[in-house]
C-alpha cells in the first residue's frame, strides 16, 4: 500500500479535552472498508525524551517512581518531555542531570519511537549518553518521590527481559542500546 494514500476520510473534528501537557481531540470518520465511526486522538503537547547513561564500567542507572496513570511503582530511565521547538538533545541533557545528577561528555540518538500510535502522535527519542560526571540531582516537586538506581547494564536488561521494566520507551531503549554495545 502507499503510504501517501490515507484510506481514512475525516468529517468533523471536535477538541474534547484541553491542557498545558494534552489534548483530546474526537474525529467523526469513515474507515478504510467504508463505515463510519469515532476515532479519539491524544497529542501531546511534548516530545518525549529518554536517556540510558552508561559508565565505564558497564553501569547504567534507572529512576523509579509511583505513576498516577498506573497506580504502581515503575522503573525506568531517565525521561522527560521536551515542548515542540527545543532541541530534544538539550532536553535529554535537562532531564539526565534534573532526575539523576548525571551530565555527559557524549551522546548518541539510539531511537526513535511513536509510543502508542494507535490513540496518540506522541514521537520519543532514547539516547545513550557516555563520559559521564556526578552532580546533584535537579528534581521537579512531581517527582519528589523518586529514587535513582545504579547497576550494571546487564541487571537492567535483565529486568526488561522479565517484566519487572515495562515502560515502553525504557523496554525499547534498552533492548536497542543491548544490540548497539554487544556489536
Amino acid at each position: 500500500m502507499n503510504s501517501k494514500n490515507n484510506p481514512w476520510t475525516t468529517l468533523k473534528s471536535t477538541l474534547k479535552y484541553d491542557n498545558p501537557w494534552i489534548e483530546v481531540v474526537e474525529h467523526d470518520v469513515i474507515n478504510p472498508g467504508g463505515g463510519k465511526g469515532i476515532y479519539g486522538k491524544v497529542h501531546f503537547k511534548n516530545q518525549a525524551v529518554g536517556v540510558i547513561p552508561i559508565d565505564d564500567e558497564g553501569n547504567t542507572w534507572l529512576v523509579g517512581q509511583h505513576r498516577y496513570t498506573l497506580d504502581e511503582f515503575s522503573w525506568e530511565m531517565p525521561e522527560g518531555g521536551a515542548p515542540y521547538g527545543e532541541d530534544v538533545l538539550e532536553a535529554a541533557k535537562r532531564e539526565l542531570k534534573e532526575e539523576t545528577g548525571l551530565t555527559a561528555s557524549s551522546f548518541e540518538l539510539i531511537l526513535t519511537m511513536h509510543n502508542s500510535n494507535s490513540v496518540t502522535d506522541e514521537i520519543a527519542y532514547v539516547f545513550l549518553a557516555t563520559g559521564l560526571t556526578h552532580g546533584e540531582a535537579e528534581l521537579e516537586e512531581s517527582e519528589s518521590d523518586m529514587v535513582v538506581k545504579k547497576l550494571p547494564f546487564s541487571e537492567a536488561l535483565d529486568m526488561v527481559m522479565k517484566g519487572k521494566i515495562t515502560d515502553s520507551m525504557t523496554v525499547a531503549g534498552f533492548l536497542k542500546a543491548s544490540i548497539i554495545l554487544n556489536s
